[in-house]
C-alpha cells in the first residue's frame, strides 16, 4: 500500500500513531453535540435554531460551523408537504365582529391577546380536528382540543382549557379568531361576553389577519402530523399532547421571540415584573 501510494513505511507508521489535531477534536465533539440535539428534537429544528441550543449547553460554535457540521453530517430540517386546508365555514348569517387586532401581532404582555384556529389530520378512522388558543406574546398554546367533529363544542373545549391554564377570567384578554361560524355562534359569543372578553375577528377570505394561528398549523404538520400514521381520534389527542406540551410550548425555540421558547419567555416576563 505504502509503494502504490508513494509513502514511505516510516512515514505511515507516524501518521498513524499520530493524535488527533485540537482542531479535529474540536470538530468531533461538536459533530456529537449536533447529532445529540437533533436526536432530541426528532429532526425538527435547523442551523439557526441548532446554533441557539447549542450555545444553551456551553457548546459555543460560529453560525456558520454549525450550518457546516449539519450539511456534513447529512441533517436537515423536517419540511412540509404543500397542502389546502380549509376548516372556515362563513357563510352564515350570524354576527361577525370587527377586525379589531388588525395584525398587530406583538404584544408587550402575556395574557393580553389570544388568536385561535382549527385546522384537520387524516387518521385510518376519518378526519380528526385540531382546536388551539396561541398567546400572542410568547406564542404558547395556551388551550388546544382535539375531536372528531369541528363543531362548537371543540372550540368552547379548547377556550375553557386557556382559561384555566391562565387564570384569565375578568382579565379583558381579546379573542382573535376567523369568520367561522364555530366562533361567531352564539354559545361561543356568550361565554365570551360571560367571561368579559372582546372579540375580534379577520376579514372576511384574508387568512393574513390570522397568520400567526396559521402559522402554527404550518409548523405542527410539518415537525409533527404529516410524519405520523395516526390510527384515530385518540391516537392525534396523545400525539398532539406530546407535541404541543412538551416539545411545542417548552422546547421549541420562536425567531420571533428571540430564539427563546415560549415558557422562558413567559417566565423572563413574569421574573421581570416581579
Amino acid at each position: 500500500m505504502c509503494h502504490v501510494l508513494k509513502v514511505s513505511r516510516s512515514g505511515f507508521y507516524a501518521w498513524n500513531k499520530r493524535k488527533p489535531s485540537k482542531h479535529t477534536e474540536q470538530q468531533i465533539a461538536l459533530n456529537e453535540a449536533v447529532l445529540d440535539v437533533f436526536e432530541e428534537h426528532k429532526g425538527r429544528i435547523g442551523s439557526p435554531k441548532m446554533h441557539c441550543e447549542l450555545a444553551g449547553r456551553s457548546v459555543f460554535a460560529g453560525k456558520n460551523q454549525v450550518a457546516q457540521a449539519m450539511h456534513d453530517l447529512g441533517l436537515r430540517a423536517k419540511t412540509h408537504k404543500r397542502f389546502k386546508v380549509t376548516t372556515t365555514d362563513s357563510k352564515h348569517n350570524l354576527p361577525i365582529a370587527e377586525n379589531l387586532l388588525n395584525r398587530q401581532f406583538t404584544v408587550d404582555t402575556p395574557n393580553k391577546v389570544l388568536v385561535s384556529d382549527m385546522t384537520y389530520v387524516k387518521t385510518a378512522a376519518g378526519w380528526a380536528y385540531l382546536t388551539v388558543f396561541i398567546d400572542l406574546y410568547s406564542r404558547a398554546v395556551v388551550g388546544w382540543d382535539v375531536s372528531d367533529n369541528m363543531g362548537t363544542g371543540t372550540v368552547l373545549t379548547a377556550l375553557r382549557r386557556a382559561i384555566r391554564s391562565r387564570d384569565l377570567l375578568g382579565t379583558g384578554v381579546m379573542v382573535h379568531s376567523d369568520r367561522g361560524s364555530q366562533y361567531a355562534s352564539n354559545a361561543f359569543r356568550r361565554v365570551l361576553k360571560w367571561c368579559g372578553f372582546v372579540q375580534s375577528m379577520s376579514r372576511k377570505g384574508n387568512c393574513w389577519d390570522n397568520a400567526v394561528a396559521e402559522s402554527f398549523f404550518r409548523i405542527y404538520k410539518a415537525e409533527m402530523a404529516y410524519h405520523c400514521d395516526f390510527t384515530d381520534v385518540g391516537d392525534v389527542w396523545r400525539k398532539t399532547f406530546e407535541y404541543i406540551e412538551c416539545y411545542y410550548n417548552r422546547k421549541r425555540r420562536h425567531g420571533s421571540i428571540n430564539f427563546l421558547t415560549p415558557l422562558q419567555a413567559d417566565v423572563y416576563f413574569f421574573k421581570n415584573v416581579a
